[in-house]
């Protein structure tokens, strides 16, 4: 794969988005080609052997360039934070539409004929849906995005009271009240505390 152009600064990223707000497409274009190693990182997650990379970063680099054109700094978020997010969308609707297209092409295929010689198509015998698996796949990255914030974002009685209060990391749930025993504080303050948790945990993410 080819190499990428490092990250700019902070202060170079801020400078680029000032002359950006002023019609400099030379900012413009610097902002895209220094944020092109984080397009390749995001489609290396849904490379496949029916997809090839170098379409997999044309398409994420779409996401990038309209996050560098939508971002704004009052978002509160890095410009790189904001613009995973695009590339990640614009990588989802790409499988989306393509699932969408597979499938109904796959459903009018004809696939034999009953006894009476009549043709029979695969939608004349599907019940259900296969499950979705870009939204499987959305789904385990939300998991594992959790999975990664939670021992960086919580104190010490925080991630004990997630973890047993959820079952994480093969624990067994508790309820709130066996959490209290446990810690020896009162089953409200168990509560006040998960709530809390949860809170950091929804920012974080």
């Amino acid at each position: 794969m080819k190499t990428f152009l490092s990250p700019l600064t902070m202060e170079q990223e801020s400078e680029c988005l000032k002359k950006m707000k002023n019609g400099d497409l030379e900012a413009r274009n610097e902002l895209i080609e220094r944020n092109m190693r984080l397009v390749a990182h995001v489609a290396k997650k849904y490379q496949n052997p029916e997809d090839e990379m170098e379409d997999l970063i044309s398409i994420g680099t779409i996401g990038l360039i309209k996050a560098v054109e939508t971002y704004k700094e009052d978002y509160g978020s890095r410009l790189a934070t904001y613009a995973a997010r695009c590339i990640d969308n614009e990588l989802l609707m790409h499988f989306r539409a393509k699932k969408k297209t597979s499938k109904e092409v796959s459903l009018y295929e004809p696939i034999g004929t009953d006894k009476e010689g009549n043709q029979i198509q695969l939608l004349d015998v599907v019940v259900s849906e296969d499950e979705d698996v870009v939204e499987l796949l959305e789904q385990d990255r939300k998991v594992r995005r959790l999975n990664e914030i939670i021992p960086q974002t919580l104190s010490g009685r925080e991630l004990f009271i997630i973890i047993n209060r959820y079952g994480l990391y093969g624990k067994k749930t508790m309820t709130q009240r066996e959490i209290a025993r446990k810690l020896g504080i009162s089953r409200s303050y168990v509560s006040r505390i998960e709530k809390r948790a949860i809170e950091k945990l929804r920012q974080a993410f």
